[in-house]
């Protein structure tokens, strides 16, 4: 697979390594059937995400555990508003550690996922990590793909702070691979450079 290639599970999307295309589009986006708060182009997925993301659903449900899809595609120019107000809100400095500049969010690449539990508990917020379905989805989510993309700790490298909530679907393999060897960021994993800042 390629680290380049938005339409690759294995894509590297960070503060060093924009889309290209910058206002990329997933060619097969897909609503999943799935419990959900999004609505709009958010209740979308590419198709291998959304399928990945269905099983992985069930599975939680029949622990019985509550799993919401949160937010899922955000096109470049939802990105652009969304970067902006981040911005307004908080100054530059600070909005490039918790918000992607356009062209730099996984979201636009239909690979990637928000969850919650659907009862609002810690929604976006660190605590959300204690949460069943966060906890449930980091023990089990590379048994279908999925791995917490930026974990605790970790911004040195991915450049963003604790979101136990962002899921990155980069296949099964490659997930288990990663959980087997102790290996927390697609950035060690695929061999890409940390990405702290941007340039």
């Amino acid at each position: 697979f390629s680290l380049t290639d938005p339409a690759s599970p294995w894509l590297v999307v960070n503060k060093h390594r924009p889309l290209v295309p910058a206002a990329y589009v997933p060619a097969d986006l897909v609503q999943p059937a799935v419990t959900m708060t999004a609505s709009g182009e958010a209740a979308l997925l590419n198709r291998t995400t959304a399928a990945a993301a269905e099983a992985m659903f069930a599975a939680a449900a029949r622990d019985g555990v509550a799993m919401v899809l949160a937010s899922g595609y955000r096109s470049y120019t939802t990105q652009v508003a969304t970067y902006n107000s981040y911005v307004a809100a908080r100054g530059q400095a600070d909005a490039d550690t918790a918000s992607a500049r356009p062209g730099y969010s996984e979201h636009q690449t239909g690979w990637v996922f928000d969850i919650s539990d659907g009862n609002g508990a810690c929604g976006f917020q660190p605590c959300f990590a204690d949460q069943p379905s966060a906890v449930w989805a980091k023990a089990n989510g590379h048994r279908f793909g999925f791995v917490v993309r930026y974990p605790w700790m970790f911004h040195p490298i991915t450049g963003y702070y604790y979101e136990p909530w962002h899921l990155r679907y980069i296949g099964v393999e490659a997930a288990t691979d990663m959980v087997a060897r102790g290996i927390f960021t697609l950035e060690e994993y695929f061999g890409a450079e940390a990405a702290p800042g941007y340039p």
